[in-house]
């Protein structure tokens, strides 16, 4: 297929720009084009990232001795010697906060404020007696008090973990137990949809399963009116028991900041991996790593600086939510929402952008396909003339959704798809100022990220599909799991395949032209008579089929050497899987995707399983088509639904097409 133009770069200047010129005065090099500065930025790590240390001035007690001492994947040990503080750096002079929220009106906490708030409560938690390296654990919704405690956290050195209060007790439990917590900062509810859903109650029950946790800050979310916690719930407020503090009360204090130095690669934070066939891992950055990827995110790939005004939607169990709350290390002033994106109406989330004059939007792909499906148009609702750019991720863009972004939302717009994941918090490949933009195609890999397509054997590959690779480190790879020791959890999760080689587990194409296409999980990838292909590209036809509201499909191996490939859908309102639909369905994967396919049989189902950060059950799905045992092929507490796991556990039992 030809490559679709959809925008190109104005005369605007870039702090892209301005880094390049910068570097070819400092390091005396010569790069007049993206490609050439990537180039530099992959084959000389330690120029690159040295750069970008010394571009952002970052502010560190101690200064490092090397960039790279080692660069042994996994292993690479970054800037050794140096002592810094992330929180230190993202508050040098940090833009303001606007928290929106369902039912009340919104709220702004400047620079000056954040930064005395953040000063306040890491007094509090010293006082409490938290040190680095004590775990901070938080069950809270997108409020400017989950961004103050994680500053908060950082500033002592702390670990921060946190688990959006739309997860069940198990869920938060199979995180939060592994961590020992020493503090646990709660919500007391949280508006969506116009209900208010309490949460002091699986606030209680975490504080009961919890042994390690010495005390309970509670933001009072859903009675701001109320009397102070300590009243509330009947309790002295005292900071040395297990009884509940309020967030308001130990924010309010008025202290110099002060930040715990730390080495370059001390724990910062705990994000978790999926989960859906375990326990989830805790998967640990560090501050030097998650502060230099950041800054290089913000202020080169997403242009933003001082003035901009970045608003993502996203759970705070999200990595881009990590990524939202740093963007005021580059000055700009971040949104924060606390509500349903579709209510009251699906394209609430650019009404967002119009009132609060949003300059870059970051969303998951399923938003914006929704509002294509529903066939809204929000160039034509509202004023979107602050909007610069749109980032798309946690999933493939399908291509008719490019082609609705510059139809229906703004035609100058820079509309980055972004692939990156939890494991390293940041991005691989995506949005860069300096780039055209093509239908399909992400526009280039980020600086300092080596990827490649690989095949099985650990041949680079040019316009066919393969393993995505990352052959160099980067510095916000995890530090490590934690629990593991010996590290081999670590190994086993990323280079069991390619040693000393990252594999993402997701299958890509790099085009002739430069371009990438991301297909999705290659552990859930299509792969019939030897034609690879990612589950996102049948999604992209298939759920826009009139009557299909939403879709699963899955390609399982079987001991024979046979294939089975199952599609399962959910009905729209009033739809039935007629005859006529059925052929509807395999005709359009047919022409559009290819023969091969066309699905083994096409079953409607009353729900499709999805985790509780909103992705499909593919490979738990899998697995249990391939026979392995329910509780071991899937966690139901990952899950947003787990319900609808029930019916797939029947089918896999009945079929005879997939051998025991």
């Amino acid at each position: 297929m030809d490559r679709e133009l959809l925008w190109m770069p104005g005369e605007r200047p870039t702090r892209m720009g301005d880094f390049r010129d910068w570097v070819n005065r400092d390091r005396q090099n010569d790069c007049q084009n993206y490609d050439e500065l990537w180039q530099w930025s992959v084959t000389d790590l330690e120029g690159f990232w040295g750069s970008v240390w010394s571009y952002f001035d970052v502010i560190a007690s101690a200064q490092p001795h090397a960039v790279l001492a080692s660069r042994a994947m996994p292993g690479a040990e970054w800037f050794p010697g140096a002592r810094l503080n992330l929180a230190e750096n993202i508050l040098r002079d940090p833009g303001s906060i606007i928290g929106v929220s369902e039912g009340v009106d919104p709220v702004t906490i400047t620079g000056e404020e954040l930064t005395r708030k953040v000063a306040s409560l890491a007094a509090a938690l010293r006082e409490m007696g938290v040190k680095p390296g004590d775990r901070v654990a938080a069950y809270l919704p997108n409020l400017p008090q989950a961004a103050i405690a994680l500053l908060a956290t950082a500033a002592v050195g702390a670990v921060w973990s946190c688990c959006a209060p739309d997860f069940g007790t198990d869920g938060v439990l199979d995180r939060f137990r592994q961590i020992e917590p020493t503090v646990l900062i709660g919500v007391d509810g949280y508006r969506f949809g116009g209900r208010d859903v309490e949460r002091l109650d699986v606030l209680t029950e975490l504080v009961a399963a919890l042994p390690s946790v010495e005390h309970v800050i509670v933001v009072e979310n859903l009675r701001r009116e109320a009397a102070p916690v300590s009243d509330l719930y009947g309790y002295s407020n005292t900071r040395h028991s297990r009884v509940p503090l309020s967030f308001d009360v130990l924010t309010a204090g008025d202290v110099e900041p002060v930040y715990t130095q730390v080495p370059f690669d001390h724990p910062l934070w705990i994000l978790y991996s999926s989960g859906t066939t375990g326990v989830p891992k805790g998967i640990v950055h560090s501050h030097g790593g998650i502060l230099l990827e950041h800054l290089k995110s913000h202020a080169l790939h997403f242009d933003s600086g001082p003035g901009d005004r970045v608003f993502v939607y996203a759970s705070t169990a999200w990595m881009v939510w990590n990524v939202l709350v740093t963007a005021l290390g580059v000055g700009a002033t971040i949104v924060t929402y606390d509500g349903n994106p579709t209510k009251p109406d699906v394209d609430q989330l650019f009404r967002i952008c119009a009132e609060h004059e949003v300059t870059r939007f970051g969303t998951g792909a399923a938003y914006l396909t929704g509002c294509q499906a529903a066939a809204v148009r929000p160039v034509d609702r509202h004023d979107l003339s602050a909007l610069r750019a749109i980032c798309s991720t946690g999933s493939p863009l399908p291509r008719s959704t490019w082609h609705w972004v510059y139809d229906a939302v703004k035609r100058d717009l820079l509309l980055g798809s972004d692939c990156g994941g939890t494991d390293v918090c940041a991005a691989f490949i995506g949005t860069n100022p300096l780039l055209p933009v093509y239908a399909g195609e992400m526009q280039a890999p980020y600086l300092g990220v080596r990827v490649e397509a690989w095949s099985p054997e650990g041949k680079p590959l040019v316009d066919e599909v393969g393993e995505m690779v990352i052959t160099e480190p980067m510095p916000s790879m995890p530090v490590r799991f934690w629990n593991d020791p010996d590290g081999e959890r670590y190994r086993d999760a990323y280079f069991d395949t390619y040693p000393g080689v990252w594999r993402h587990g997701d299958w890509m194409t790099v085009t002739r032209y430069g371009g990438y296409v991301v297909h999705g999980r290659s552990d859930s990838t299509i792969n019939r008579g030897g034609v690879r292909m990612g589950s996102a590209d049948i999604y992209a036809v298939v759920d826009r089929v009139p009557g299909v509201a939403s879709s699963l499909v899955i390609g399982a191996e079987q001991p024979d050497g046979g294939y089975f490939m199952p599609l399962f859908v959910t009905l729209a309102p009033g739809a039935e899987l007629t005859d006529e639909l059925l052929g509807r369905i395999r005709t359009e994967i047919k022409s559009r995707v290819s023969p091969r396919h066309v699905p083994d049989e096409i079953v409607a189902v009353p729900e499709i399983p999805m985790t509780i950060t909103g992705k499909k059950l593919e490979v738990p799905i899998k697995r249990l088509l391939q026979g392995v045992a329910p509780e071991r092929a899937v966690n139901r507490a990952t899950l947003a639904n787990p319900g609808a796991l029930d019916w797939f556990i029947d089918y896999a039992d009945q079929t005879k097409a997939v051998a025991r």
